[in-house]
């Protein structure tokens, strides 16, 4: 049994996030949530959230144990991307990407 939780339009760049989630991938959920916890990134305390949301929809929606839980997917995909302008050399205008993912966190039961 599996349970998911998904986050959308979260203003971080999803290149941050991916190594966040690589840090957690097939591990307990104790585990996942102490490395977040201490991790001193802007992508480890959105991703907690979003692992937390994913173990609630576990308990309440699957009536699984959050103990026999275990974080089998963990991924950061491109969101759109804001497009703005700043003053650039000569008086022109220079663009640039405000970046954005959607980060999603599958748990499952441990066999």
């Amino acid at each position: 049994m599996q349970a998911k939780a998904v986050a959308k339009y979260v203003r971080i760049s999803s290149r941050k996030m991916k190594p966040v989630c690589d840090l957690i991938r097939g591990k307990s959920i104790e585990e996942a949530q102490a490395i977040l916890q201490f991790t001193p990134r802007k992508s480890a305390r959105v991703l907690l959230k979003v692992l937390n949301s994913a173990v609630a929809n576990a308990e309440n929606n699957h009536d699984l144990m959050a103990e026999d839980l275990y974080v089998s997917e963990a991924y950061a995909n491109q969101g759109p991307g804001m497009r703005r302008y700043r003053a650039g050399a000569r008086g022109m205008a220079s663009p640039y990407v405000h970046r954005s993912s959607h980060i999603g966190v599958t748990v499952a039961e441990r066999e």
